[in-house]
């Protein structure tokens, strides 16, 4: 088995848990290598027999250390290849962690395969305006189409299938998977769902509109989202990435992506045994 270890070295807490990491799969004699383009932004002296190029395309799994925003990036990178993640919290919350760092003796169920691994539906991202359809990429939580830069209230059309949802005027929306369920959509009002679910919801931010609760889609449902005014400053994020401002005449369309994220679960929580441990 060869193991690829992705830490995030802006969390306070990741060196030490990296270096824990390590003595134990040091001790449990399990091959492990570094992303050699990661490690050239931070200046650790580590072997260089260790590094290795393309870790998702090299390993046979990834460890990431860090917290939800670091496991996301990497989850989406890795579901490209086929690959499952680890995720070992070194953050706050950390919904998606299947090991605190006082659990790392649990990596020795990694050689005989004892976890699972539960697959997350994922997104991808269209922007389609006058040069035509451009995939803008993939979404492990959720996409934010907001307002830029002024503080003023926004107006968008929504579609699901080509039919007309409704319109909104507020700060704008936002569109989730399961998964992403208890991040920002959570916060704007919206339910918790279970992430073994195959659904896309959409939650309007702070709208002045009527209908103000979440819609709830099937899997297979195509949204579509664009300003139903000109000359308004609105801008897109998909899982918190830098924002893109986007024109007037620009459409997002959503629907659900061919790759799946795997996370592996050595433990044996369930998403609600999570829920209430990170919450209580």
């Amino acid at each position: 088995m060869k193991v690829g270890i992705l830490p995030n070295f802006t969390r306070e807490k990741t060196l030490d848990v990296f270096n824990n990491t390590i003595s134990y799969l040091q001790k449990y004699n399990i091959e492990y290598y570094f992303d050699k383009a990661s490690f050239e932004q931070f200046s650790l002296n580590v072997d260089e027999s260790k590094l290795m190029d393309n870790i998702y395309k090299n390993t046979d799994l990834v460890l990431v250390i860090g917290g939800d925003g670091s496991f996301i990036h990497a989850a989406k990178d890795a579901a490209v290849h086929k690959k499952a993640v680890l995720c070992i919290n070194a953050g706050n919350l950390a919904f998606l962690a299947g090991l605190e760092g006082n659990e790392l003796d649990l990596l020795q169920n990694l050689i005989p395969g004892d976890y699972v691994s539960d697959k997350r539906m994922m997104l991808e991202v269209i922007l389609k305006d006058d040069s035509g359809e451009c995939l803008l990429g993939y979404c492990l939580n959720d996409i934010v189409i907001a307002r830029y830069g002024e503080i003023k209230l926004i107006d968008l059309d929504v579609y699901c299938n080509d039919r007309k949802i409704n319109s909104y005027r507020g700060d704008g929306v936002v569109v989730s998977t399961p998964t992403g369920s208890t991040a920002y959509a959570w916060s704007a009002g919206g339910p918790v769902i279970d992430p073994d679910l195959r659904c896309v919801t959409l939650t309007p931010i702070c709208t002045h509109s009527p209908l103000n609760r979440t819609f709830v889609f099937n899997e297979n449902s195509v949204l579509k989202v664009k300003s139903s005014k000109s000359a308004q400053k609105i801008c897109l994020s998909a899982d918190g990435d830098k924002s893109l401002e986007l024109n007037d005449n620009s459409e997002i369309i959503i629907r659900k992506s061919d790759y799946y994220a795997e996370f592996i679960r050595i433990k044996s929580d369930e998403f609600f045994d999570i829920l209430n441990k990170k919450l209580t």
